[in-house]
């Protein structure tokens, strides 16, 4: 398929892109580019890269519409939804935003894609799958997770399990989700994947700048779905030893995906072309690997 050319940057570009820290991995750039093209968009989308502590005065500093929005990813998500004057329900819910859209009028809308992501990914990955056929347990007590979890609460999980290294803040998230959540230590993993229907790691453990995440696998149903929101590598070691179990699994990208395609809508006014851009992603990957 022959792309669009991209438009050149001239005054009237609109620029939106994406914040963390690193960000250098990050395929956004590349996915909501490629769509840009396909969409003969006077855009361009780039990556940001604030400081740890500078998050917020970078992001303020982008009132009025200078920049349309910003994708937010680790570890700015749940600072982003502190700086809105209109976050949605569902980045309320979640705790965390990880798209911020400023307005002309100076006022920033907070919004979150990530759980639409990842019930994207199931559906394209895991067909079949119903968030509603059992318990969930959430890796992890960060801003992915917060999303993760409203998420499998919105589509009828019946329990909820948060499995956090750092207890504190896994009781703090379970207590704010309500009560069919529950937050369980690392240490005692095996009695929250006992029954569960699906797995999914929020947590950083087992890219490539990692450590690896070690959970009792075993302890959980061979069918069980288990989803890894890393994409660098994108076939991780959780993945890889739920595959030798015979569990169906879903991969970081497809999520990546899932949570771009609402987010362009959001940031361009528009859907994002019928494109594959999972392919060009697949392609980035194994020239940077």
């Amino acid at each position: 398929m022959t792309l669009a050319r991209t438009p050149a940057v001239s005054a009237t570009t609109l620029v939106a892109g994406v914040a963390g820290a690193p960000i250098s991995h990050s395929l956004s750039p590349l996915i909501h580019n490629a769509w840009i093209a396909a969409a003969g968009i006077d855009a361009v989308y780039v990556g940001f890269a604030p400081p740890l502590d500078g998050f917020t005065r970078f992001a303020l500093g982008l009132r009025g519409g200078v920049v349309r929005g910003l994708n937010v990813t680790a570890p700015f998500k749940e600072e982003a939804l502190t700086l809105a004057d209109r976050p949605s329900d569902r980045a309320r819910r979640a705790g965390a935003a990880n798209l911020l859209i400023f307005e002309a009028d100076g006022t920033i809308g907070a919004d979150n894609t990530d759980g639409e992501g990842l019930l994207a990914a199931f559906a394209a990955q895991a067909p079949g799958f119903d968030p509603a056929a059992g318990p969930a347990v959430i890796l992890g007590a960060g801003g992915a997770a917060m999303g993760a979890a409203a998420a499998f609460l919105d589509a009828g999980a019946p329990a909820l399990r948060i499995v956090g290294r750092t207890a504190a803040r896994a009781r703090a998230l379970a207590s704010a989700l309500g009560e069919v959540v529950q937050a369980f230590a690392v240490e005692d993993a095996s009695r929250a994947l006992a029954d569960a229907a699906a797995i999914v790691n929020a947590t950083p453990l087992g890219s490539n700048d990692g450590d690896q995440l070690a959970i009792p696998l075993a302890a959980a149903p061979a069918d069980v779905v288990v989803v890894d929101m890393v994409y660098r590598p994108l076939d991780t070691a959780l993945l890889r030893q739920a595959r030798a179990r015979g569990s169906r699994t879903v991969d970081g990208l497809a999520m990546l995906i899932g949570q771009a395609t609402p987010s362009f809508a959001l940031l361009f006014g528009r859907r994002a072309p019928a494109l594959d851009v999972r392919r060009l992603a697949l392609a980035a990957l194994e020239r940077r690997s």
